[in-house]
């Protein structure tokens, strides 16, 4: 299986995967951390519409799918906002909107667009050596911007009312997170694709909270989990030959079944003695 790593591509491949599985854990916990499941879903289908305009009109459509992702998490906060409209209503409508113009501009390119299975299911191992600076740059940005303020982002997670009584700046890291969760959303569609992205988003964290209650205990753990089954299912896959994004998510629900598990096994024998 080492043979693996005689290859640039699959090099970069593993690369990749480590740090968007790192990063997809810590934005994860965030987003469980706050009930944002929900909105990140209605992301993750917006983006369909960017990556469909991409195409349309010839330009980048990770970077249209970005756009989209951005603006899709900041119009979900206006219609909810301003518009007083429910919540998982104003996502409703981003998401059915960002999936109708996904198909509508995809039917309208010209030709056959092979690439659109890739961010469908997912597909590492063609990512690019400007992919893995532009995944460097985002764990970089992230990275900093929890080590700057992270007692305000574990604030904000938990309790956005008693933050922003307490005087801490709510807009501000609320805005960023947003942005960052968006930008991550898009980066990690190139690990396992649109339909199984909300998987590498949740398992992880679901399963460290198995053994964890607080923020950073539980975002260290998910990040492990995530790193571990991220890099074993690309090698399994390599391995067998079966699509990477598939491999990862069954065994981060084997982690998490194994998780539960133990956890009642140990309960029982608590019990009975």
């Amino acid at each position: 299986m080492w043979q693996f790593l005689e290859y640039g591509f699959f090099v970069q491949a593993l690369v990749a995967v480590a740090l968007l599985s790192v990063c997809s854990a810590v934005i994860g916990t965030y987003i469980i951390s706050r009930r944002m499941v929900a909105i990140s879903g209605g992301i993750t289908h917006a983006c369909f519409g960017g990556l469909g305009l991409g195409y349309y009109l010839g330009i980048s459509p990770v970077l249209m799918a970005a756009v989209f992702a951005i603006g899709s998490s900041l119009g979900v906060d206006a219609l909810s906002s301003r518009l007083r409209l429910r919540e998982d209503s104003a996502i409703a409508v981003v998401w059915a909107l960002g999936m109708a113009l996904g198909v509508l501009f995809v039917f309208m390119t010209p030709g056959y667009v092979p690439e659109l299975n890739a961010f469908l299911f997912g597909n590492i191992l063609t990512v690019s050596t400007p992919d893995l600076w532009a995944f460097g740059a985002y764990a970089l940005v992230l990275a900093s911007f929890f080590a700057w303020k992270r007692r305000t982002i574990v604030a904000v997670a938990f309790d956005r009312d008693f933050a922003a009584v307490s005087g801490l700046p709510v807009k501000m890291v609320s805005l960023v997170m947003t942005v960052l969760v968006a930008l991550c959303i898009v980066l990690t569609i190139r690990l396992v694709g649109i339909m199984l992205l909300m998987s590498m988003m949740s398992l992880p964290m679901i399963t460290a909270e198995v053994w964890c209650r607080r923020f950073v205990p539980v975002a260290v753990v998910s990040a492990l989990i995530s790193l571990a089954a991220s890099v074993a299912g690309l090698f399994i896959s390599a391995a067998v030959d079966v699509p990477c994004s598939a491999v990862i998510v069954l065994l981060l629900a084997a982690a998490f079944v194994v998780a539960k598990i133990v956890q009642s096994l140990k309960k029982s024998v608590y019990l009975h003695n």
